[in-house]
């Protein structure tokens, strides 16, 4: 009957990747004093009566290094980008040149430094507790595989090790991911 086992750590493997993926994402737009387009990539602006992310509004591009611009298409919807701009934890403020935002990228100080190292932080943990999940989903099909009679207590046991396995090495990864971005953004 274990031929049969519908059980693949693969899948969970996937969905765990699935979450650093998202990770590495959010860290990208966690500024380090550098202007990049990632910066603003996060960034959900009210427009036409619903919820878009920036680049469907406008352009985002990095004339200088210190500075971002965004070039909305649409001259009615330049207040909304601003305000979803000035609204988020960034800490940016857009200067407003027709239907062209400047966003100069000010000097980090030590205490918004220590302030992105927390955000990061609570990021890694969203991202442990979506692992932690996926791990729970696991276990709970193993319970029901082996409660329906498709696989013994043995091989429940062996295949719980596994996740549990690669649950703590996703972690760990998490771990070294937080740790180089904590590095990064308190590097002066």
């Amino acid at each position: 009957m274990a031929d049969d086992v519908e059980f693949s750590l693969a899948d969970y493997k996937r969905r765990m990747q699935g979450a650093i993926s998202v990770l590495g994402d959010e860290f990208a737009g966690l500024r380090t004093g550098r202007a990049h387009p990632s910066l603003l990539e996060h960034i959900v602006v009210e427009a036409y009566g619903a919820q878009m992310p920036l680049n469907q509004v406008g352009t985002v591009s990095v004339p200088e290094s210190r500075m971002l611009t965004v070039q909305v298409w649409d001259n009615t919807q330049t207040s909304a980008v601003e305000k979803a701009i000035r609204n988020t934890s960034l800490g940016l403020n857009p200067i407003v040149e027709g239907s062209l935002l400047r966003i100069p990228i000010p000097e980090l100080t030590e205490e918004r430094r220590q302030e992105l190292s927390k955000v990061a932080a609570q990021y890694a943990e969203q991202t442990k507790v979506a692992v932690r999940n996926v791990r729970r989903d696991g276990m709970d099909q193993l319970k029901k595989l082996e409660k329906d009679s498709h696989m013994g207590e043995d091989e429940h046991k062996a295949w719980a090790d596994d996740l549990q396995k690669l649950t703590d090495s996703v972690i760990e990864d998490i771990d070294v991911t937080l740790a180089t971005k904590e590095e990064e953004i308190m590097q002066v």
